[in-house]
């Protein structure tokens, strides 16, 4: 866990220089929500105007150098930069859009790490909705240990409301269904 939360400072130094918006989506996130488990990477978003991409991503290469060639070029076509801490810690920046990531990210918290420095993490809802959009095994496992964890705190208008807007853009109801059947076998009630 240091260890990722290292890496975590270290990218959260990068971006707090650059003035750019993050938060931490990943492993930390849902080690702090749901229920620990052991991540290889820091995952987070990013906000940077469209038009200041690519200005923005031969920035940090020089100081989050990239973990594969042509990462630039990946990442202005998949939206993902690729990269790693200078001590080689993965790191896997996404590039958000207006929209739900202004939200999220407005939604963010400050966490304290175990060496008193601080990042960004994306709010307990908002872990659930990128959990529900991915929707691989391990995101609906993290789904739910979010919903213990939160034992009834969560805010599901605001889950509920994103995940229509997904269910939508990706024409698939598998978006709502993970958040909701995890709701209905660990929710804190049955009524809401």
């Amino acid at each position: 866990m240091i260890e990722n939360e290292n890496a975590a400072v270290d990218v959260d130094a990068v971006l707090v220089d650059l003035q750019i918006p993050y938060a931490i989506i990943g492993g930390m996130a849902v080690q702090h929500w749901g229920e620990a488990r052991y991540t290889k990477d820091v995952d987070l978003t990013v906000l940077v105007p469209i038009e200041e991409e690519e200005d923005f991503l031969r920035k940090i290469e020089t100081r989050l150098p990239p973990r594969r060639d042509g990462a630039i070029e990946f990442a202005l076509r998949h939206r993902i930069y690729i990269a790693q801490t200078t001590g080689g810690f993965p790191v896997d920046i996404s590039l958000g859009v207006p929209g739900y990531e202004e939200r999220m990210l407005a939604n963010a918290i400050d966490y304290v790490t175990q060496t008193g420095k601080t990042v960004r993490l994306c709010s307990a809802e908002d872990l659930i909705i990128h959990k529900s959009v991915a929707g691989r095994p391990q995101d609906v496992r993290d789904i739910e240990g979010v919903i213990i964890r939160q034992d009834g705190k969560l805010d599901r208008s605001h889950i509920r409301y994103w995940l229509r807007i997904f269910s939508d853009l990706l024409e698939t109801d598998d978006v709502i269904d993970r958040f909701e059947q995890a709701w209905r076998k660990y929710g804190a009630d049955e009524t809401s």
